[in-house]
């Protein structure tokens, strides 16, 4: 038996190549405003946007090499994985917008149901734990040789794998996203001791506890922008849950629309929207660490 293709479907270049160009436009826009704004922890989104401008391109050669396992595996796990980084971005980023509002006082367990310190080491690791699971069944699920007798066999091991991985990540995502959009109702009270830290008050861009940096003073507008990009994680997530679920016979993967448009869509509106709205704007520190005296 001869293996015809490794996709249920046949692939559109068209819609690859314009994916392709979409996030390579993605990838030169955030490493630009990773540069303007020295925001060196940014570069966890410029490896989402290069792993997605990688995995579209590998796809367009894989559209024309439809029986080639090298190129469709490649493709496939890059695809699967760049949201993975992109939600630790959202851990990073929220914990920094918590420690840029919230008084050292006030930064108890009682306001975000853990200690504001763990947030983001919590989630992250939570993080890497779930990509290493989806990497290693998506391998194992895209590596299957459909003609070997145990293929069925084989495959159901990744896919459990996979959805063990894609389920962790929806836990804890869910209940992040749950965390920070509950943050835009309860750090309302944490506006006039903020203010009060502003300087150049009537001026566009201006400046935190005297810093020299001048900054966006409308924090939520990044706030808002993070609650959208958990939104869009979480269909993502979810589509890749029914998608493990269903194996390599259900609707999903008999249908390439479903990719573009549960997959690549919602993530290139969180990409543009960071883009736009970068957090280099309203955050003062945005090193691989947060100085001493702003933790």
């Amino acid at each position: 038996m001869v293996l015809q293709s490794y996709y249920r479907y046949d692939p559109s270049l068209p819609a690859a190549i314009v994916l392709s160009v979409l996030f390579s436009l993605a990838f030169v826009g955030t490493t630009v405003q990773w540069l303007r704004y020295r925001s060196w922890v940014w570069i966890i989104m410029v490896l989402v946007t290069a792993m997605e401008a990688g995995g579209y391109i590998v796809r367009c050669l894989s559209t024309q090499n439809i029986r080639d396992k090298n190129i469709y595996v490649v493709q496939y796990c890059l695809i699967v994985l760049a949201p993975v980084f992109m939600a630790a971005v959202c851990y990073v980023l929220f914990g920094r917008i918590v420690f840029h509002v919230v008084p050292r006082e006030a930064r108890t367990t009682k306001l975000l149901w853990i200690p504001p310190r763990f947030v983001t080491p919590l989630f992250v690791a939570s993080d890497i734990l779930a990509l290493l699971l989806q990497l290693v069944g998506a391998v194992k699920v895209t590596t299957v040789d459909p003609t070997d007798a145990d293929a069925k066999s084989k495959a159901s091991k990744g896919k459990k794998i996979a959805q063990i991985g894609v389920a962790l990540q929806l836990a804890f995502f869910g209940l992040f996203t749950i965390m920070a959009f509950r943050f835009n109702f309860i750090s309302k009270r944490f506006d006039s001791e903020f203010d009060a830290r502003v300087t150049n008050e009537n001026e566009k861009y201006v400046t935190i506890d005297g810093g020299e940096r001048k900054l966006k003073k409308n924090w939520r507008a990044l706030l808002r922008v993070t609650n959208f990009a958990c939104g869009c994680i979480l269909v993502r997530s979810i589509y890749r849950m029914i998608d493990f679920s269903l194996g390599r016979t259900g609707y999903t993967e008999l249908h390439e629309w479903c990719i573009y448009v549960f997959d690549a869509l919602p993530i290139f509106l969180a990409v543009a929207l960071y883009i736009w709205w970068h957090p280099g704007k309203y955050l003062p520190y945005l090193g691989i660490r947060l100085p001493k005296h702003a933790r």
